[in-house]
This record gives C-alpha cells, structure tokens and sequence, in this order.
C-alpha cells in the first residue's frame, strides 16, 4: 500500500485537477474520456512497468540504475543524468506552484476572500506573483518541509506522510464532488463532462482529439526520468509490476476524473467556463466560494486538496534527488537532504522572479516566463525521450534486452505481461512516443 500511495502520490499532480477536465470539457467530453483509458492502457502502462523493472533490478536510483544492468562498454547510463536534470528542473518550477496552493490555503482558511468583488480576488492573485517575498516564502516553505520529510527516512518519513496525506486527499475530494453535484444546475456540467459528444469532437477535430488523449495519458504518470523508478527500487518481488502499475494508474485516473465532478459541476452551477487554466483554480474558484453556502469552508478544502496534490508529488521527486546524492556522491541521507535543500531553493528563484523581477524575460514569447520554457523542456522535450530510451533499453539486444525485463516485470503474483506484447512494444510503442516528442517540439 505504502509503494502504491507513494508511485500514485508522484503521478497525482496539480495537472490532474485543472488540465484533465478542461481538456476533456474541450475534446468531447465523454469520447476524450474513452479515447484517454485506451492510450493509458497502451502508452501508460507499459512505460511505468519498465521504470519499475529497472528500478527493481538494479536496486538503484536513476544515476545509477542503467549502469548496473547495461552490457560493458555501453552508454544507456548517460540518461541517468538526464534524468537526474529533469528532476530538478521539474522542482525549479513545481516548488512555487506548490507555493501557490499553500499559500491561498492560508489566505481562504483566514478570510482574506470574505466579502472580495471579482477585481479584488483578481487583485490579490496578481499581487501575490508581483511579490517575490511572498513567492520564495511559499516556496521556500514546501522546500523546507518536503526534505525534512526526506530527510527522515523513506518509511517513517515519505511514506508516512503520503499515506496521510494521499488518504486525506481522497476523503477532501469525494465531499467536494458530492457538494458540486448537488449544487443547482450542476446536473448539465456532468452532462457536459461526462456524455460522449461526437459532434463536439468533430468540432475540434478528430485527430486532435485522439492526439490530446493520448498526450494526457502518457504525461499524467511522469514517466521517463526515474521519478517512478527510484520507488521500484525499493519494492520486494512478491509482486508483478503490472499488477502494481495499473493499481497505480487506476488511482492516478481516478483522482482526475473525479477532479472533474467538482470542477465541472460547480463552473455550470454558476455560469462559468471551466477552460480558464491557471486563472480558473487563482481568480475564479474563490469567487464562486463568495457565493457558496460555507464557501470559506469548501475553499479551504479545496486548496488542502490541491496543496496535497502538488505536495506528494514533491516529496516523490524529492527522494529521487536525495537518492541521487547518496548514489553518486555516497553521501548520508541527511546530508543528502541538506545539500540538496540548499540547491534546490536557489534553483527555484529564477521561476519566482520570473514574475516580478525578471517578467521582461520572456522566453516563448509575450507573456511567456520563466516556468514556461522549465515546463517546456521537461513536458515536451526530457519526459518523451527519456520514456523512449527506458522503452529501447527493455525490449532490445542492444540494452538490457525483453527477456530480462519480462522476468523481472512478470516475479511475483498478479497480472502477468503477456510474452507476445514483444512485437507492439518493439515496433508501434517507439512510433507513438516519436509522434508525441515531435508534436511537442512542433509546439514550441
């Protein structure tokens, strides 16, 4: 339970609350729904099931998991660097947006709302990114705590707390998908969500459509840098991976699909576009908590909701560069902890004054920042390639090779990969996770 709470805590992020729904609201509803299940089972799954197997068969963190099961004289433990960057650059950005959803925890839990008109609410969003104290408090805040946490150990610290947190999580989400069912109207904002909508997706396009699902199923699970692997290392063989992957993925499914019975319900219930991004979680949703019977009190819950989210995600990530330190610099895990909490608090204020300080550097364009080129190369360029070279590794000659890793996938008791898989891993898996890398660097 602690291996699948702390593997569900990483994939369960802050994209599962406001990116799933919107996109699903936007490519048909209940047809985006199915389409995102089929690619999770073809695309998802069997990616995370090859983290876990390198994880677990080499004991080792991502620096070094690749060296302890590739042949001599091979390279495949270059990605571990790589992946070892993703991971900070993925903490450079994902510390302040978890700054963000502590910090209106603490501004709805106080009152600061109550009585706010729609500019005020919007006023007090903008003066938070204009702040940098506020900013690298928050931050500073999250980092502190998540490798203290660390710091502590991987059972009586991490997991500890995210079995707390990601049960707490789940008992916060199912009361606020209750109250925004019931809320007035709220009956046409699951219609919206859930009932397939062919025209809708012709609307937008068919292909679209496919090629967002597909994109939301692989990159909800944030494969491909050995954020999962570090977890798969830890686990005894009494169970097959595929077995723990889906229990995995169905949590990870279930939290987003969940996330749009509140979000959907309650922008219907008061005529609200639920395709706002950002602005929807910072301005909107505390409007509508204004107006909602104990809003002070379901907004509270819903920003518990959201700083658990990105937080479990954090402490996940967190053990990954610890065990990093500890693997390559043989390191103590305090020490580990303490390095690594001074780095990463530097490394996250170029995304914090990206806001206010440096908002004339704008890297994608006009009113671009700097969390969107770190989101940038790691969604769209490191997470991609590096899900392929973990794919490659498996089921070629050339790395670890598909026999190892269908023995080593398939220990223990439950769900077994079918030996035949071979070929649509080898040669249809490789061409999809092509297509998407090069969708994304098309993007840019």
């Amino acid at each position: 339970m602690g291996f699948i709470l702390l593997s569900a805590g990483c994939a369960i992020g802050i994209g599962n609350v406001w990116r799933f729904p919107y996109i699903a609201g936007m490519y048909g509803g209940g047809m985006f729904v199915l389409f995102y299940l089929l690619f999770l089972a073809a695309m998802g799954i069997p990616v995370m099931t090859m983290e876990f197997a390198v994880g677990r068969a080499s004991r080792k963190s991502i620096i070094k998991s690749f060296t302890e099961l590739e042949k001599p004289g091979q390279k495949w433990h270059i990605h571990g660097y790589l992946g070892m960057i993703a991971n900070y650059l993925l903490m450079m950005f994902y510390t302040s947006v978890a700054g963000w959803m502590l910090y209106y925890f603490y501004l709805m839990l106080t009152g600061r709302f109550t009585g706010k008109n729609t500019a005020q609410v919007a006023d007090i969003f903008q003066g938070m990114l204009d702040s940098p104290s506020v900013m690298t408090v928050s931050m500073m805040i999250i980092v502190v705590a998540g490798m203290l946490i660390c710091s502590v150990g991987l059972q009586k610290g991490v997991e500890n707390i995210t079995k707390l947190m990601m049960s707490l999580l789940l008992i916060i989400i199912i009361i606020l998908a209750v109250r925004s069912m019931t809320l007035p109207g709220g009956i046409e904002g699951l219609k919206f969500y859930l009932l397939p909508d062919v025209q809708r997706m012709k609307d937008v396009g068919i292909t679209e459509t496919i090629t967002a699902a597909m994109n939301q199923a692989f990159f909800t699970l944030s494969l491909g840098i050995g954020s999962m692997a570090i977890f798969g290392s830890y686990i005894d063989k009494s169970r097959t991976l595929l077995g723990e992957s889906v229990n995995i993925a169905v949590l990870d499914t279930f939290v987003a699909l969940v996330s749009g019975l509140i979000i959907f319900p309650t922008c219907f219930s008061f005529g609200i576009s639920p395709d706002m991004g950002p602005s929807l979680i910072f301005i909107t949703l505390p409007n509508i908590f204004n107006h909602m019977a104990g809003g002070r009190v379901w907004g509270t819950l819903f920003f518990v909701f959201m700083t658990f989210a990105a937080f479990s995600t954090i402490l996940a990530v967190f053990e990954n560069i610890i065990s990093c330190g500890m693997d390559l610099f043989h390191w103590s895990r305090k020490k580990s902890s303490l390095m690594n909490l001074a780095a990463l608090t530097v490394l996250s204020l170029p995304c914090v004054f990206g806001y206010n300080i440096w908002s004339s550097f704008q890297p994608r364009g006009a009113g671009s920042t700097v969390l969107d080129l770190e989101d940038f190369i790691v969604s769209n360029v490191i997470l991609p390639i590096g899900a392929l070279v973990y794919l490659l590794f498996c089921v070629t000659r050339y790395g670890w090779g598909f026999e190892n890793y269908l023995a080593e996938v398939n220990t223990g008791e439950g769900l077994r990969m079918p030996k035949g898989i071979r070929i649509y891993m080898t040669f249809i898996l490789p061409v999809l996770l092509v297509f998407l890398t090069l969708k994304g660097w098309i993007g840019f």
